[in-house]
């Protein structure tokens, strides 16, 4: 039997969401990019903790790094060595994806943003959306929206 759609995370693969991201940009696509760890930020992911709000992506040398996550060491996992928690990863991405967003970025005016930190296969996995912008008149527009399904959501309930 064929899987249809897109499927949804399980709350146990995923390790950290960037809700802001949405409420700030318009996400025009999405990536899913590897991550190059060190041991003690694996078990620390493992754990749940991490936090990519303050997060975003950057691209140097034809390279794309996450800057800003925060990974906060475990103190049973990183007794004997030096620990960064917020030291630039490297991320993982085939040749061709990153010179489609390289191109976007640089000739189009988006910009990079984690939307998702997951768990795939074994593998720490971000989701990195291409993104615009958004004004401040787009954020009001999108309250109004969301408050106006949550009282139609409240009618329909009541009846």
């Amino acid at each position: 039997m064929a899987k249809s759609g897109k499927q949804k995370l399980s709350s146990e693969r995923l390790i950290a969401v960037n809700k802001k991201a949405r409420f700030d940009y318009f996400i025009e696509s999405t990536t899913e990019a590897g991550i190059a760890l060190q041991g003690w930020e694996v078990k620390s992911l493992r754990a749940g903790k991490a936090q990519i709000r303050e997060a975003y992506v950057i691209v140097q040398n034809n390279e794309a790094w996450l800057v800003g996550a925060h990974i906060t060491p475990l103190s049973t996992a990183s007794t004997h060595i030096h620990t960064d928690p917020l030291r630039p990863r490297k991320l993982l991405m085939h040749r061709r994806e990153l010179d489609t967003l390289i191109g976007a970025v640089e000739r189009k005016g988006y910009t990079l943003v984690p939307l998702q930190l997951h768990w795939s296969s074994g593998r720490a996995k971000l989701n990195v959306g291409l993104a615009k912008g958004k004004k401040q008149h787009d954020k009001r527009a999108a309250d109004k929206d969301r408050d106006w399904n949550r009282q139609k959501q409240r009618i329909l309930k009541h009846g």
